[in-house]
């Protein structure tokens, strides 16, 4: 997989430290998406799949489970989010969440990740002194996964955010795609053509973040 120059519009083949850590500074929320793609859907398959299969898991327990979603099972995604919302939302300040899921229903596709609760239970079964820590562990390579597609979505010219509208779907996304129970809902990563720049970011200085012992 090459780096997407965003200037030329070509990909770059050549991969190293410096064109890694431009793809991982370049890696923003965009919220401003339109229904276009600049990959296949093929190439997304790809990416998610590798990504998938070669993020690091404890105990290598390979926990993480995928759904992408694109053209109308997409919007019927964000649809039955807004629904959800709509009966929990007060009606005097709905307009503000309806508008919201319609500009995630406006990306090209979205990416939902979850945590298969059976593999994770089995190893709290097999490892008992380390039993309250694979629910964490668990969540800690699903960020992992998370980050490694969002960048490699970032990388082919794609823009992304990262959204929270679990607990209140998954029983509704688990029935509407026919997933297993034991699929947990962790993030949806609605994704597309970016339409508009990230904003200004700051920074921390880093000497209050990073300790460097020598």
């Amino acid at each position: 997989m090459g780096i997407f120059d965003k200037v030329t519009g070509k990909e770059n083949e050549t991969i190293n430290l410096e064109s890694f850590q431009a793809a991982v500074e370049n890696r923003r929320s965009i919220y401003t998406l339109s229904k276009e793609s600049t990959v296949s859907d093929t190439r997304l398959k790809d990416i998610v799949e590798h990504a998938v299969k070669h993020t690091p898991s404890s105990f290598n327990s390979q926990s993480a489970r995928v759904l992408v979603v694109i053209g109308d099972q997409h919007d019927k995604l964000w649809e039955l989010t807004k629904e959800t919302l709509r009966n929990i939302v007060p009606a005097e300040s709905f307009s503000a969440t309806e508008e919201k899921m319609e500009s995630f229903k406006n990306s090209y596709g979205t990416v939902l990740f979850f945590e298969d609760q059976e593999v994770v239970e089995s190893l709290q079964k097999q490892f008992e002194l380390y039993k309250d820590n694979f629910p964490l562990w668990s969540q800690q390579s699903n960020g992992m996964l998370q980050f490694v597609i969002w960048t490699a979505l970032e990388i082919e010219g794609l823009g992304a955010s990262l959204q929270h509208y679990n607990p209140l779907i998954d029983e509704d996304v688990r029935a509407e795609w026919n997933l297993p129970d034991s699929w947990k809902l962790i993030a949806q990563m609605p994704f597309g053509k970016p339409a508009a720049p990230a904003g200004d970011k700051e920074f921390m200085p880093l000497d209050e973040r990073v300790i460097f012992a020598e």
